[in-house]
């Protein structure tokens, strides 16, 4: 049976009509028949893959639902997502797949989409609707049983997958372009006439203004100044100079590389819960030990209005906090300044309500900001804000 590319081109047409916010995604997908695939699928180059018999024995109204359903996984970006995922869950594409459908399926059916008999749904798993299929995984079962939607859907290529050289393909840049533009088109309808499903307008709120990964933000910080620090060399008589034999009655110095230095400056005043300080804590000692910080190197000192507690540590779980009243982190950027080894860098952990020093001091200075508003501290302080 040869495809009904008229069939299948109308059902696109009556998809992009009805949700013209899609339409561009949609018709930047390449049609190509294929007997090998069991229905419909898309591989990572935006090539979508139509098995005639399913075009011929499928209703037009819910052949246009499963458009739809193969462009999501494309524009929510599945195939990338999946990459980032455990290895014990990215083996099991199936089990992906299913997930990733779940997180489809439930928006589009909201939306008074129509798919075949048998669509996967998070109900089937007894699972609630509105997740990401991240969130899904865990309660779908092992390798279960389902129909592949494709290298684009959960990354791993199928026998039907063309590869880069076969039928006109979407590159990554293009493919990031159509993300931007749907979001956009999404943002501007949900304006206009306000019938944008919840699982689309959240899609588009985190294409268009998306959540920067704090962690990143923070290690770069920190590696940055504590690169500066080490790379500042100085000359020391401790060890002769290796240029010494030249000079035989003149002491050369040698240079050494300072190992730099860290203090993490933590607000426990009233306003701070304990449990989001220790777990930003941990976190911020997970970041010194990216960069290569470990042992005693960090001093930790616990501030309200005044300084409650100054420790060196090797692990987040020997810190201990003390305090509870007002806010001036001033004078714990001071006392870390005033240890006899000055640190190169000061990490401030706080929910931003509080002096900051009027100049900036002899270190490099971090603030990792918690809570859900923080205020922005002066502009010559680098700061991430801060998940817990």
């Amino acid at each position: 049976m040869n495809l009904d590319r008229t069939k299948a081109l109308a059902a696109r047409y009556r998809a992009a009509t009805d949700r013209p916010y899609l339409a561009k995604a949609l018709y930047a997908l390449s049609v190509v028949e294929s007997t090998t695939v069991s229905t419909m699928a898309v591989d990572r180059h935006w090539r979508c893959y139509l098995n005639p018999s399913f075009v011929d024995e499928t209703p037009l109204v819910e052949l246009a639902g499963v458009w739809v359903h193969e462009v999501s996984h494309l524009l929510r970006d599945h195939a990338g997502r999946t990459l980032r995922l455990p290895t014990e869950y990215r083996v099991d594409h199936r089990r992906v797949n299913v997930a990733e459908d779940c997180e489809i399926n439930d928006d589009l059916l909201a939306d008074g989409l129509r798919l075949p008999e048998g669509a996967q749904h998070p109900s089937r798993y007894a699972l609630p609707e509105g997740r990401l299929f991240e969130q899904y995984l865990p309660g779908i079962p092992p390798s279960p049983s389902c129909t592949s939607c494709g290298s684009g859907a959960h990354g791993r290529a199928e026998v039907w997958d063309l590869g880069v050289t076969g039928a006109p393909a979407v590159s990554a840049v293009e493919a990031q372009a159509i993300r931007r533009n749907t979001a956009g088109a999404i943002r501007a309808r949900q304006r206009s006439q306000g019938d944008i499903p919840a699982g689309w307008r959240r899609w588009a709120e985190q294409v268009l203004e998306p959540l920067i990964d704090w962690r990143q933000v923070l290690a770069g910080s920190i590696r940055q100044a504590v690169a500066w620090a080490s790379g500042a060399a100085d000359y020391t008589h401790q060890r002769p100079s290796r240029r010494a034999a030249s000079q035989p009655r003149v002491v050369l110095p040698s240079l050494r590389r300072p190992v730099p230095c860290v203090a993490v400056v933590v607000d426990t005043s009233e306003s701070m819960g304990d449990s989001e300080l220790a777990a930003a804590l941990a976190e911020v000692a997970g970041v010194l030990r990216s960069v290569g910080l470990r042992g005693n190197r960090v001093t930790v000192i616990s501030c309200d209005a005044a300084v409650n507690l100054t420790r060196r540590v090797c692990r987040a779980e020997e810190v201990e906090f003390a305090g509870g009243g007002g806010t001036d982190l001033r004078v714990g950027i001071e006392a870390a300044l005033a240890q006899p080894q000055r640190p190169d860098v000061v990490v401030v952990l706080t929910d931003g309500y509080t002096p900051w020093p009027a100049h900036p001091p002899a270190a490099r200075l971090v603030a990792g900001l918690l809570g859900a508003d923080p205020p922005a501290p002066p502009p010559w302080i680098e700061s991430a804000r801060i998940g817990t």
